[in-house]
């Protein structure tokens, strides 16, 4: 491996499998349910925002993924996907940041859906969807130098050092998709990390 892949492999988060971490003292307790929750993270935002839950699309574009998503997808690195990139806010407030991405072959029939979303939430089709199945959920410490930090970061006024995020790959008509979401820290100071949630 020559030495600019290895720089590349160590700016990119190291995801260790959910049952790794769960039970641990590794993370906050006030954030642990969260990225444990296997429901619908859409749907549980929706319910805990005081006055409005809100989809900000940052990006949607054909690019190459990052090492680890596409070793994670089953893909060439050097092939392309449609990936989307959004914030999802609790009453104008960003909250969540998430990045998908989606292998062409899974953009077919009516998946092809998935590239034309805009501001509706994807985990409102993706729970809605029969055949949906999901992987267990892999966590990772995004840092300051990695790619996903500076694109989580990037259009936020607050600067933070640590940030959890969860991803895990979906299924739809076994067709994959990589959905990878990040805790944004105002998600702290937001009433619906401290409430109880009641299923």
């Amino acid at each position: 491996m020559t030495t600019s892949h290895l720089h590349k492999y160590r700016s990119e988060p190291v995801w260790r499998p959910q049952r790794q971490i769960y039970g641990t003292d590794l993370l906050p307790s006030s954030i642990s349910t969260w990225l444990f929750d296997n429901s619908s993270l859409t749907k549980r935002l929706q319910e805990h925002c005081t006055h409005c839950f809100e989809v900000k699309v940052l990006q949607q574009t054909w690019a190459k993924p990052m090492l680890n998503e596409a070793q994670r997808l089953k893909m060439r690195k050097s092939s392309y996907a449609f990936v989307r990139q959004v914030q999802l806010l609790c009453d104008n407030t960003p909250v969540i940041f998430a990045r998908t991405v989606i292998p062409p072959h899974t953009l077919r029939g009516k998946q092809r859906r998935l590239a034309r979303l805009g501001k509706k939430p994807l985990g409102a089709v993706l729970f809605a969807d029969k055949s949906m199945r999901r992987t267990e959920m892999e966590i990772a410490h995004i840092e300051p130098g990695q790619q996903l930090y500076r694109l989580a970061t990037r259009h936020l006024s607050l600067a933070v050092q640590v940030l959890w995020a969860r991803r895990s790959v979906f299924y739809l008509d076994k067709h994959p998709l990589l959905v990878c979401e990040i805790f944004l820290p105002d998600i702290a100071s937001q009433t619906i990390l401290n409430a109880q949630y009641n299923r």
